[in-house]
């Protein structure tokens, strides 16, 4: 199953059931469910959460919605894609990927002399865990993903995020842009919080997938790329089979001694490095595909001070 969240001016923000190239508006007030989040409260698990959606798709056999009509820059005069959820909160892993230890401890070595830092995270037990954003730092599909006004090399992270519902259970997944300032991370590592988090510093989207359409979470293909004056600049792949954690894992690490609300998400880390050359400027577009989520599509904005 595939849900979204939609805009339709008049009526705000919906909830929809994507059937194909059809979206249904299953929005039901009266029901408790004005948002995705309200379906992952009341669902609680995958199973209840697809149960509860099928049912109000049968009781309100509305008019379907084209799926390639909602696929726009955010506009009040127009139809079109939201974030997938509204998450409370959202968290992140970190070095999960072999890659991205070893592409980070060459430049944490070149920068202060911290070799072995990130290596020995990847090696540890103990993932890297951080909060990355709220809701409000958050976009969806189409929306502008910003670069801080004092960062001069921030990079795009393209990674598979997981929403939780209750008790810490993965009710489904999305596709994460966890956009980075690493110029302000590289200068200290404490300065990480300052590097993750801030306005637009997360885009989640296109929709929220659950798990039995996924399959199997360690054979997903995930491409990034970056297009910059109308050409592709970067473009690379990697696929879920190379993630060195298990998702139960980083939801257990993440539970520990730590209440969470339904609804939250999980970004699980990146597997691809954006060469430092390649930062992204105002005016690019970072496109993420995932095999069964879709693809999250973002304009480049630079912040002013």
């Amino acid at each position: 199953m595939k849900l979204v969240q939609f805009f339709l001016p008049g009526k705000g923000q919906r909830v929809g059931l994507v059937r194909g190239d059809r979206v249904l508006d299953i929005t039901a007030p009266e029901e408790g469910v004005r948002s995705v989040l309200d379906l992952v409260a009341q669902g609680k698990t995958a199973a209840g959460l697809a149960k509860r959606a099928e049912w109000l798709a049968r009781r309100l056999r509305r008019k379907a919605l084209d799926w390639p009509a909602l696929q726009r820059s955010p506009s009040r005069r127009a139809p079109h894609l939201t974030m997938p959820i509204d998450p409370p909160e959202v968290w992140g892993a970190g070095v999960t990927y072999k890659r991205s230890a070893e592409f980070r401890d060459e430049d944490a070595a070149a920068a202060k002399g911290l070799k072995g830092i990130y290596d020995h995270v990847y090696q540890s037990p103990r993932p890297e865990l951080f909060f990355k954003a709220t809701a409000a730092r958050c976009v969806g599909p189409h929306a502008a993903i910003h670069v801080r006004s004092d960062s001069r090399l921030t990079a795009t992270e393209p990674e598979l995020a997981v929403v939780l519902g209750g008790r810490g259970a993965i009710v489904g997944f999305t596709a994460c842009n966890d956009v980075s300032a690493w110029d302000i991370e590289r200068e200290n590592p404490l300065f990480l919080p300052q590097s993750k988090i801030y306005l637009g510093c997360c885009a989640l989207g296109p929709c929220l997938v659950t798990p039995d359409e996924i399959g199997d979470p360690y054979a997903l293909q995930i491409r990034c790329s970056i297009l910059r004056d109308g050409k592709t600049v970067f473009s690379e792949a990697v696929n879920t089979s190379r993630f060195h954690r298990r998702l139960e894992d980083l939801v257990s690490w993440l539970l520990r001694d730590n209440v969470i609300p339904p609804g939250t998400v999980l970004t699980t880390g990146t597997g691809i490095m954006v060469p430092n050359d390649l930062a992204l400027r105002d005016g690019d577009q970072v496109d993420i595909e995932i095999q069964g989520v879709g693809r999250l599509s973002n304009p480049v904005k630079q912040l002013k001070n």
